[in-house]
């Protein structure tokens, strides 16, 4: 909480999505803790081509996406890319909320200019290890290390193209390594336990790049039951790799944890949950329905049907979203435009680093004439 700051009602703005991450979700479960309402800006393809460049997913793939985060209460499409009081009067804000990296119109104008001006302006941390820039860069890369080994070239060049501008690093748009702790679980996790009545549905997946077909998918099965309680069960890397391939998974195991736990149709999830939805795994958190998309159902190490068991029970249940996006469809779009996203990332480093360039000489300035005034 900001003390006397915190409002009613609070706008987190000038918030492209390009594509929705936990970095995202995270910003937004704590401008939610500044307030009680939370109302998120989400702007047109358009704006983001004018300003940043070519966007991943489309404005209604993205309008969809952030109504599905927990903490979002509701959403305005179409936001204007500079945020300005008019805006936040038009929607009674009291104030606006955006992360510690810094947010420039195309001309280089900082887009919270106005607000920050009348003291109508909150900042929350950045999530460090995540941004658009690295994620786009691992699927680019097209390796199975970029997870553990930064230190090979193919990484290095990766982040050279990403992550660094001609004139130096922005800590903004640069790669870091994400690291999980505990705490951040805590904060992401409801922390509901199921109740009498409610009916305990179990999906299973990699759930990579936590996407709308994902959000599609999940929707429907929580629309399975009067009262659902939706458990979702995440595979190890390793395991995600065998029967995905490639590159898969592009989100370590941690990542895509705090993905799923921020959409609000899962109350829990299984980290490094088995391959196969066995007895034990039924019994112990007493699953009443197994659902799956229309999606292909790779067979186990074995050969084996993992759904075998449900399928005897006679809880298994085939889950038709009306949505076939995959993980494998959103890597087509970033290849097809990978010039595009490459001279994208460039040039917002260049236009930081000359942000960045600006607020040194300004503090400089300041510290020369405050040396001056002390010596007379």
């Amino acid at each position: 909480m900001l003390g006397d700051y915190c409002c009613k009602r609070i706008r987190t703005s000038s918030l492209c999505y390009d594509m929705v991450h936990y970095g995202h979700s995270n910003q937004l479960r704590q401008a939610k803790g500044m307030g009680d309402y939370l109302i998120v800006g989400v702007h047109t393809d358009a704006e983001i081509s004018k300003h940043k460049g070519p966007p991943v997913f489309t404005q209604e793939e993205r309008y969809k996406m952030v109504r599905a985060i927990k903490w979002v209460d509701e959403i305005v499409e179409g936001a204007p890319y500079v945020t300005t009081l008019e805006t936040l009067d038009k929607y009674n804000c009291d104030f606006c909320v955006h992360g510690d990296d810094i947010t420039l119109t195309v001309d280089g104008k900082d887009t919270y200019e106005e607000v920050k001006r009348e003291g109508r302006y909150r900042e929350c941390k950045r999530t460090q290890g995540v941004s658009t820039t690295d994620l786009v860069g691992r699927m680019l890369l097209m390796t199975k290390a970029h997870h553990s080994n930064m230190d090979n070239p193919d990484y290095q060049q990766h982040t050279d193209n990403f992550g660094k501008g001609p004139k130096g690093h922005s800590p903004w748009t640069g790669v870091s390594q994400f690291l999980q702790t505990s705490q951040k679980i805590i904060q992401f996790a409801s922390g509901t336990e199921p109740q009498p009545g409610d009916t305990i549905i179990y999906v299973a997946g990699a759930f990579d790049l936590f996407h709308i077909g994902h959000v599609d998918f999940l929707e429907m099965v929580y629309k399975q039951a009067e009262r659902p309680y939706v458990i979702v069960g995440l595979h190890f890397d390793q395991e995600v790799n065998r029967y995905k391939g490639k590159n898969y998974p592009i989100m370590n195991i941690h990542e895509r944890t705090l993905s799923v736990l921020a959409c609000r149709y899962v109350s829990e999830v299984v980290i490094g949950a088995p391959y196969a939805v066995g007895k034990d795994l039924l019994d112990h958190f007493k699953v009443d329905l197994v659902c799956h998309g229309k999606t292909e159902v790779f067979p186990d190490k074995d050969g084996s049907d993992p759904y075998a068991e449900p399928r005897k029970r006679g809880i298994f249940r085939t889950i038709d979203s009306g949505n076939n996006l995959t993980t494998d469809d959103i890597v087509q779009r970033i290849i097809e435009n990978r010039l595009q996203f490459e001279a994208r990332n460039q040039k917002k480093e260049a236009k930081e680093m000359a942000v960045i360039e600006a607020m040194k000489k300004r503090e400089q300035q300041d510290q020369s004439e405050a040396a001056a005034q002390a010596a007379h």
